[in-house]
């Protein structure tokens, strides 16, 4: 572990802070937009049919990697079980709001609000049984890697960490989500096959940003491969 002088230490606070927040409202957002899919044509090789809640959501595995990787294994846990809290609060308040009454002058009404809104408790708790699964897993095999590899070959821990884990997730929250009856099962090896290549290619794409981010951290507190800030 590094030793840090008080003003690195508020700094190092203050960056772990920023990332946590960063990590919870992507996780929060992409359970609460999920219901909207879309297509996207790759170059006329593949065509993704997937929802809009992955968009941020690779964003909080390489958050993840960043943490573990400069911050350790425990404050990487840290974040994961504070996103769980914040995602059932999240749950809480869209309950509460779509159970008072909406006015007869509301530009959104009680039905519309419950069809966009209504199965975000069905979404958090399957996205939750997922992202359990899938985060710690993450995790766990990123530092076994980090350790085998003694702080080396950051992309490898990296891609063979996020690349399990993204599938355990994807298979998971689609499993979960056709046996409560909200996307029919007909569906689900076209959207387990588009959520996974497309967060593996986000993933394999992210790594430079990972690097970059990592070697920034390190410089500016003065790390050695494989060192981690204690705070």
């Amino acid at each position: 572990m590094a030793i840090l002088t008080s003003k690195d230490r508020f700094l190092a606070q203050r960056i772990y802070l920023i990332l946590g927040a960063l990590f919870i409202s992507s996780l929060v957002v992409s359970n609460l937009i999920f219901q909207k899919f879309f297509y996207w044509d790759f170059f006329g090789i593949y065509t993704f049919e997937i929802s809009v809640g992955i968009l941020p959501y690779p964003i909080t595995f390489l958050i993840t990697d960043i943490i573990s990787e400069v911050y350790g294994k425990r404050k990487a846990n840290q974040v994961v079980t504070a996103g769980i809290f914040a995602s059932f609060f999240s749950m809480l308040i869209v309950y509460v709001a779509g159970n008072v009454p909406a006015t007869e002058w509301s530009p959104i009404n009680n039905a519309l609000f419950n069809t966009v809104f209504g199965a975000t408790a069905i979404a958090v708790l399957a996205s939750m049984m997922a992202y359990l699964l899938a985060q710690y897993i993450d995790i766990q095999i990123f530092h076994f890697w980090k350790r085998l590899t003694k702080g080396k070959h950051l992309w490898l821990r990296n891609n063979f960490s996020t690349f399990l884990s993204q599938f355990v997730d994807t298979f998971t929250v689609l499993f979960l989500l056709c046996s409560f009856g909200k996307i029919s099962w007909s569906l689900f090896s076209v959207l387990l096959a588009s959520g996974f290549l497309f967060k593996v290619m986000v993933a394999a794409l992210d790594t430079p940003f990972l690097y970059a981010a990592v070697y920034a951290l390190r410089k500016r507190f003065g790390l050695k491969m494989g060192e981690e800030i204690e705070i």
